[in-house]
């Protein structure tokens, strides 16, 4: 009976000293940027115009992606692949996206796993977007 309660915690021991290494490496990653986020599907940094995210692991995230403000048209955040309102109530296991459209049509995915993150990510990224456009009138 003991046995298996010892392996559960063993297991649970090894997952947290995992996750604290994938958020050390995310935090040296991030120093550079002005505006970060992490959490288990994706790490996403701004600095200035440009957006770069990716797959938390502990040695660093991988799959990096960038991408400059200045092509996206159309900011919005999904669940489900659907466009939702601002504050809207998700349930758990749902597909939470960062979706950046671009003026030719195709999309930037970035999964979160809150949607309320998600949603500041989108007004902050829509605020930048502003600035930038009214900049370059």
């Amino acid at each position: 009976m003991w046995l298996p309660l010892l392996g559960t915690f063993i297991w649970l021991a090894w997952a947290g000293w995992r996750e604290y290494q994938k958020l050390q490496a995310y935090e040296a990653w991030a120093a550079e940027f002005d505006r970060g986020k992490y959490d288990i599907r994706a790490v996403l940094a701004q600095a200035g115009a440009t957006l770069v995210w990716g797959q938390p692991t502990p040695q660093g995230p991988i799959n990096l992606q960038s991408l400059d403000l200045h092509d996206v048209d159309t900011i919005q955040v999904q669940v489900n692949r659907q466009p939702v309102p601002l504050n809207t109530l998700v349930k758990r296991g749902q597909a939470i996206e960062l979706v950046l459209i671009l003026a030719n049509g195709s999309d930037y995915r970035i999964p979160f796993i809150d949607c309320d993150m998600a949603n500041q990510w989108e007004k902050a990224l829509q605020e930048s977007l502003q600035t930038l456009k009214s900049a370059s009138t």
